[in-house]
């Protein structure tokens, strides 16, 4: 009962903040709950705030004990939802396959239905000694990535 409560609050927010969209809910027996959270532009401390007030600005703690942690997906945190790689375009991105692939290469496409990596790799010279530089793509469908993440350059 107080779950679909809290749901409802949540879904009346999110339809609200179009740009914002769920990653994560969990509700502890003890009523704590958890939010995590991602935005097409990025979350702000902001969006974290006008998400925990939907909530608990409508929530009688006279009638219900809990508490509310409202959080963004972090930065090393992998991709869960198609919806999260439009804004990674033009980085880095380390993707682990269901048939185990292990591609790291630059996001330059954002399919319906997959991405496209591309990335530049050593390999022999066709005829002679040596090696030359050639660029590498690979399209990867949504349904057979076991891990994405965004590799951080400092």
């Amino acid at each position: 009962m107080f779950k679909k409560i809290v749901e409802d609050l949540l879904q009346t927010a999110l339809e609200e903040r179009q740009d914002l969209f769920l990653i994560d809910f969990t509700m502890s027996g003890d009523n704590a709950i958890k939010i995590v959270i991602d935005g097409d532009n990025g979350v702000l401390v902001e969006d974290c705030m006008f998400v925990s007030r939907a909530i608990e600005h409508h929530i009688d703690r006279e009638e219900h004990d809990f508490s509310l942690e409202v959080l963004s997906s972090g930065a090393a945190s992998p991709l869960v939802l198609p919806r999260q790689y439009n804004k990674h375009v033009g980085r880095n991105l380390e993707v682990k396959t269901l048939d185990q692939q292990h591609l790291e290469g630059e996001l330059t496409e954002v399919k319906d239905d997959g991405v496209v990596l591309s990335w530049k790799a050593r390999e022999p010279k066709p005829v002679g000694k040596g090696k030359v530089t050639v660029a590498k793509t690979a399209t990867i469908a949504f349904d057979n990535i076991k891990e994405a993440k965004v590799k951080i350059k400092f």
